[in-house]
């Protein structure tokens, strides 16, 4: 499935949803770009360095991005 501007906002649209969680942890999360069928994301403040930030990212992120945008079959950080 074929990668398109509506992914694109609909990825972003997805991140501010979930950027709420990580503020309250002092972290933050911020789109990058999206190539093939992976998102790249960029972690910010507290999430930088954090143990549970791969937990956060696949467990988290990744999960509901991919269960959304079904042509998203990854989300990496950058």
């Amino acid at each position: 499935m074929p990668v398109t501007a509506e992914t694109e906002t609909r990825a972003k649209e997805i991140l501010e949803r979930l950027r709420p969680y990580l503020q309250s942890d002092g972290g933050d999360v911020a789109f990058n770009r999206i190539e093939n069928d992976t998102l790249y994301i960029e972690l910010h403040g507290a999430c930088v360095g954090c143990s549970s930030s791969l937990m956060t990212l696949k467990m988290g992120i990744e999960r509901q991005i991919v269960e959304e945008l079904p042509e998203i079959k990854s989300v990496e950080m950058v």
